[in-house]
């Protein structure tokens, strides 16, 4: 088994066909040049140093000597083993909310974009920790299960959009009971588990205080972040990917949604959890994330690992022999050569 360190180097091997062409057109060039002169059989006689051979040694020499120093470059590997490494963590799981109101553009570019933003940047700076994502809206499901793969749950989190849910709503109560079926899947180890609720809070449901006591029970803290401003914003209203306008009630109405800080105050306190306003400079997962930190750590997962040892050395050793005899070999016949071909009458 074997490997590239640096694979993007093996393009430079392209280089060897320019090589080739340049070498092919010298050699033409100089054949015109010759018959320019007269008859190419009679001016090769008048010049008896001249030895073709020579020249397509010193071209495949240089050749192979460059493919070698690239694939020296490119870190050419063999497997050598393996080894597992455990990884420790905690498990964190993410309801998002995906409800209309969360396309309001009280944060830049919206409430829901801000928050994608803030997630990517979230999966970045865990080390070992797995996370889950919930959104809800109306309803709830669980889009991503407990995993340490985070390129996948990035791309999880690119693809959220309000269109994932058709029931409409904040039914956070929805999200808890999801989550609380996912933590169960997770580690068995006591406090090291929270959960991070994403929301405006606006137009919630009554059970997700009294669902916030199993979570005290279960010794997981409820961290929220609420996103919004107090002042509220319109909600805009897509035909195609294009705004077409604002929602509006019943009587006409533009319809503001606005943060409901009371709320997520209240649910925090029932498990000591934090809560944070999200804003442009800071949307406040930061802030969520050194207080995750606190959490025990239980292993999460064992990866295991290839190893490989590097034998760029020999390909560069090669290379730089290769490249001394290039050097050595004249493009010109040696005296001894045209000594020995006149004594065997070759010319």
């Amino acid at each position: 088994m074997y490997r590239f360190e640096h694979k993007e180097m093996l393009y430079w091997l392209l280089t060897l066909v320019v090589v080739l062409i340049l070498f092919l057109y010298a050699q033409i060039r100089a054949k015109n040049k010759r018959k320019e002169l007269g008859n190419e059989d009679l001016v090769l006689q008048h010049i008896p140093y001249y030895f073709a051979f020579f020249k397509w040694i010193k071209f495949i020499l240089y050749s192979l000597s460059l493919a070698l120093l690239i694939i020296g470059m490119a870190n050419f590997q063999t497997f050598s083993g393996s080894h597992e490494v455990k990884v420790k963590g905690s498990d964190i799981i993410v309801c998002l909310d995906i409800s209309n109101s969360m396309l309001a553009q009280d944060l830049s570019p919206n409430r829901l974009e801000r928050a994608k933003m803030a997630l990517q940047k979230m999966i970045d700076n865990l080390q070992g920790d797995k996370i889950s994502i919930i959104v809800f809206a109306g309803d709830a499901y669980v889009l991503l299960p407990l995993t340490v793969d985070y390129n996948v749950a990035k791309i999880f989190v690119q693809s959220i959009n309000t269109d994932m849910i058709s029931v409409q709503g904040t039914n956070v109560s929805s999200a808890l009971q999801k989550a609380l079926e996912a933590f169960e899947n997770g580690t068995n180890a006591s406090n090291n588990k929270a959960l991070i609720l994403i929301t405006d809070g606006e137009d919630h449901d009554g059970n997700a205080i009294e669902l916030a006591q199993q979570f005290k029970e279960k010794n997981i803290p409820i961290h929220c972040i609420g996103i919004g401003s107090e002042q509220g914003a319109p909600i805009p209203v897509y035909q195609q990917g294009r705004m077409i306008g604002y929602k509006k009630d019943k009587e006409g109405n533009t319809v503001i949604t606005k943060l409901n800080k009371e709320f997520l105050q209240e649910l925090s306190s029932q498990t000591n959890g934090l809560v944070v306003i999200a804003t442009n400079s800071d949307f406040g997962l930061n802030t969520l994330l050194k207080e995750i930190k606190k959490l025990n750590k239980s292993e999460t997962d064992t990866l295991l690992f290839k190893d490989y040892e590097s034998q760029y050395q020999w390909f560069l050793g090669l290379s730089l022999f290769l490249l001394i005899i290039d050097f050595l070999i004249t493009e010109t016949k040696p005296k001894w050569l045209i000594h020995f071909s006149k004594w065997m009458k070759i010319e």
